[in-house]
């Protein structure tokens, strides 16, 4: 199946300019999941409590793999939502993943976020054009906008910047819907396109 190919259209350091400009190319997907994927890295206690307020709901755990002394997997067995200071900053960095309605609370995710690097991603499907060969892909169409990186594949490079993708399949006609899609929110396609997902 493979992965999707993706295009960077937008960077700013402005995290509610790079969520609006994403939101207006969800807007334009032919369909769109009923799902949001949510996902941040949480690095102090204050980005723990902002986050739990917005996602009380949500799946946190350890950031990085932790063993019991067995070799066991350990996994994060604190109620964020009501641990105290102490108990969260030892159980630091941790991260939180979550699919939510699309269209609910994706702003207050990323007025939650600080300084932690995340993701938001829409799937869906872009309208078909077979004229110029694009064609929508279940598998591969959607919008994903990096907070703190410039990496489709979230990385451990954190920038300061924010940087919005477009997701397609890899066909003739993916560049050309990379750069319409990019000229329609003031933007452009940055660099060849990444691996996605």
């Amino acid at each position: 199946m493979g992965n999707s190919r993706a295009y960077s259209v937008f960077r700013t350091t402005d995290a509610a300019t790079a969520f609006a400009r994403a939101d207006q190319l969800r807007t334009q997907l032919a369909e769109c999941e009923a799902e949001a994927g949510l996902y941040a890295e949480l690095r102090t206690v204050e980005d723990v409590r902002r986050m739990a307020a917005v996602l009380p709901e949500a799946q946190f755990e350890y950031l990085e793999i932790r063993t019991g002394p067995t070799g066991e997997y350990v996994w994060l067995d604190l109620d964020v939502t009501t641990a105290d200071a102490t108990a969260l900053e030892e159980n630091l960095p941790l991260d939180v993943t979550a699919d939510v309605p699309t269209g609910t609370v994706e702003e207050r995710f990323v007025a939650a976020l600080g300084r932690s690097m995340a993701d938001i991603c829409w799937r869906g499907l872009w309208p078909q054009r077979p004229e110029v060969d694009q064609y929508a892909s279940a598998n591969y169409d959607g919008v994903q906008v990096v907070f703190h990186g410039d990496r489709a594949q979230l990385s451990t490079s954190w920038t300061e910047h924010h940087t919005v993708f477009v997701h397609g399949a890899r066909n003739l006609g993916a560049l050309t819907r990379a750069q319409e899609l990019a000229a329609s929110i003031g933007g452009d396609v940055l660099g060849e396109p990444q691996l996605g997902w």
